[in-house]
């Protein structure tokens, strides 16, 4: 088991770190937002199931499924990425971890470049070069550790 591990070094580069924050984004918002309750509902019953039935109110909200137990590991190592940016950089860390957030149906970003260099107060070029440094960050501090322990 070990041979394996010592052949399994990564290089990590700036695509597959944004390609594994993007996709814990989207695994992060698949989860389902609440759990089972023990409330009762009142359209669980059947007579008020059919009458809903009858009149065509089939129409429901498409959910992507949830995530299995490897997929939410792999976004939990991969959102723990984001720590690796120095606090003093805060704004590095918040502009990474909202880029990170992906629709996990459309595959769209729920936070265009415009419209976070609008929430921050600055433009969208600039935003777009402190992405790439938050991440620039990411990957030298996980090519260090991982030279460290290789």
């Amino acid at each position: 088991m070990t041979a394996i591990h010592a052949t399994d070094v990564r290089i990590f580069d700036g695509d597959l770190v944004t390609y594994r924050l993007e996709e814990a984004g989207a695994t992060l918002l698949a989860l389902p937002g609440t759990g089972w309750s023990t409330r009762l509902r009142a359209s669980s019953l059947e007579i008020v199931r059919v009458a809903i039935e009858s009149y065509g109110w089939t129409a429901k909200r498409i959910r992507p499924p949830i995530p299995s137990a490897e997929r939410i590991t792999r976004m939990d190592e991969a959102l723990g990425w984001i720590t690796l940016i120095p606090i003093d950089r805060y704004v590095l860390r918040r502009i990474v971890g909202a880029r990170s957030l992906v629709h996990p149906i459309t595959e769209r970003h729920l936070y265009p470049w415009r419209r976070l260099a609008a929430a921050i107060g600055a433009d969208h070029k600039a935003v777009q070069r402190w992405h790439a440094q938050g991440i620039d960050l990411i990957v030298a501090a996980l090519n260090r550790k991982a030279a460290a322990t290789g």
